[in-house]
């Protein structure tokens, strides 16, 4: 494992968005001493098989697993991911959005939210009105990460024989983290750093299905409450 070394990651289906995604990777300033590389992924099966497939192919200790339609607007991003996870070697996970705390009922958009991107989806304007709420606090701990961006600094199987689709992949994971003993923090930053361009159109016909799996496996471990 090459502990100088950040890779990001990407399941990648549309050419004009992860042009657009890598013209902003590319303006990132890179920590003295590391290296960054860029590893996509075409045709998965799932963003879980997708993720394990490149998670095994490199020996970064850092991994950044991006959606193709995310982009990082501020170049110093990744002095300060390398910031957060130096300081508290505790600290597997980081995202860009999550959950302090995770709803009962496993679906994200019902509990307290914290975040600092902008989203093109008018349909959730909380990320843009409440982008600078917490900020008493620059790192918030969290139950649940939302996946248009989760960095890691250790390999954890993602569970593709459980989530075999789009849904639930990264509510897992945090999960899976959290069963395994890491912290997994939100920085709140003053203003957005990203651009999460995801439109106006989701696809949740499977979303239940997954829900439901994913109450069946967690919520009965103490720190979730009761599935509804």
């Amino acid at each position: 494992m090459n502990d100088k070394k950040i890779c990001i990651i990407a399941c990648v289906n549309n050419d004009r968005y992860w042009d657009e995604c890598c013209y902003y990777l590319s303006e990132l300033i890179v920590p003295e001493g590391y290296e960054m590389d860029l590893l996509e992924i075409r045709e998965a099966k799932s963003m879980c098989s997708g993720y394990n497939e490149a998670m095994q192919v490199s020996d970064a200790k850092y991994k950044i697993y991006l959606h193709q339609d995310v982009f990082i607007t501020d170049r110093f991003f990744l002095l300060e991911l390398m910031e957060i996870f130096e300081k508290d070697p505790e600290v597997g996970m980081v995202g860009l959005a999550g959950n302090t705390k995770l709803p009962a009922d496993a679906i994200v958009w019902h509990g307290e939210r914290v975040h600092s991107i902008y989203t093109a989806n008018n349909s959730d304007k909380s990320m843009l009105s409440q982008k600078a709420e917490y900020s008493q606090e620059k790192i918030r701990t969290v139950e649940a990460v939302d996946g248009l961006l989760i960095a890691t600094s250790r390999d954890i199987m993602w569970r593709e024989d459980l989530f075999t689709g789009w849904d639930f992949y990264d509510v897992s994971q945090t999960q899976e983290f959290l069963r395994g003993g890491s912290k997994v923090v939100v920085p709140v930053y003053q203003r957005p750093i990203a651009v999460h361009d995801d439109g106006m159109v989701l696809n949740l016909s499977a979303y239940d299905k997954y829900r439901q799996v994913f109450i069946r496996e967690y919520c009965n471990e103490g720190r979730m409450p009761a599935s509804i």
